[in-house]
């Protein structure tokens, strides 16, 4: 198995939404912000190359929206999720898996593309996986997240008949779910505070634990549990899940791998008086 990282470009949210109750005076010495108060964050996705597989987790913003809707987000940087593809010696035609871990726009943007006046897969060979709960609370937005589930990112991929959901079984808004052998190459583990029914691979690399963390840790600087994003739906719930999660890595010396930070690709931790702190961080070239 070989794994590569995929940096799709730069973009920026709003620090105060980013870190939730954490005071400005704190966050800001680690992700300082413009005059908008707006703070620059990765979109890193990985592509995991197995045998006849070649899996990629989640893909990106797109470039599929109006300048207007770009204009939010102040995109920017060189890297593009088709570069980064061929930096890895790979094309889009050659995945044949694309695991979205969930459908914000961030997140799955990449997975369609306008061909014309049409929506169609990007990945024209992969089948895409979901789940049945996402998927459900994804494509029927609740007020608070409408604006993050856009349907052009999410239908055409049902309507292409390329989805496929990730066998989850029964489970509570509240319940966590971990799911081992879901394919050869990772597990996954099922959280629902920053949305319902994400889910983040557990990938065997190398005699080590890799964790792509996606929205439950965006950064090393979400590590504490009380620095949980206010785009958290059940920020409680998340605070939780970091404790459960963190607990088991400082003790199995998992890896995690971080979407949004914009230095770091991943990190070990490790318990310490003041809880589950950043013990290394390093790219994944690393291991």
């Amino acid at each position: 198995m070989t794994l590569h990282p995929i940096d799709t470009g730069f973009f920026k949210l709003d620090g105060g939404a980013m870190f939730g109750v954490v005071p400005k005076t704190l966050w800001s010495k680690h992700h300082p912000p413009d005059e908008k108060n707006l703070c620059t964050w990765a979109m890193r996705c990985l592509l995991v190359e197995d045998g006849q597989r070649l899996f990629l987790i989640d893909n990106g913003i797109g470039d599929k929206q109006e300048a207007h809707f770009f204009s939010h987000y102040d995109l920017h940087g060189d890297d593009t999720l088709v570069g980064s593809l061929h930096k890895a010696g790979f094309s889009k035609d050659d995945v044949t898996d694309v695991f979205l871990t969930h459908l914000h726009f961030d997140h799955c943007g990449g997975s369609i593309m306008r061909e014309g006046d049409k929506l169609i897969p990007a990945f024209r060979n992969a089948r895409y996986w979901s789940n049945e709960h996402h998927w459900a609370w994804a494509t029927r937005p609740n007020p608070r997240e409408k604006a993050s589930f856009l349907k052009e990112n999410i239908l055409p991929i049902k309507e292409s008949g390329q989805l496929e959901f990730v066998p989850v079984g029964r489970r509570s808004e509240e319940e966590n779910v971990y799911l081992k052998e879901v394919f050869p190459a990772f597990d996954v583990f099922l959280v629902n505070g920053h949305t319902d029914a994400m889910m983040i691979p557990h990938i065997r690399y190398k005699g080590r634990t890799i964790a792509y963390m996606a929205d439950l840790l965006p950064s090393i600087h979400h590590i504490p549990l009380p620095w949980v994003m206010a785009y958290d739906t059940r920020p409680l719930l998340t605070m939780q899940e970091k404790s459960d999660f963190l607990g088991v890595a400082a003790d199995e010396g998992i890896v995690l791998f971080f979407e949004h930070d914009p230095v770091n690709q991943c990190c070990t931790v490790e318990r310490t008086e003041k809880g589950v702190r950043l013990k290394e961080a390093f790219p994944l070239s690393a291991l």
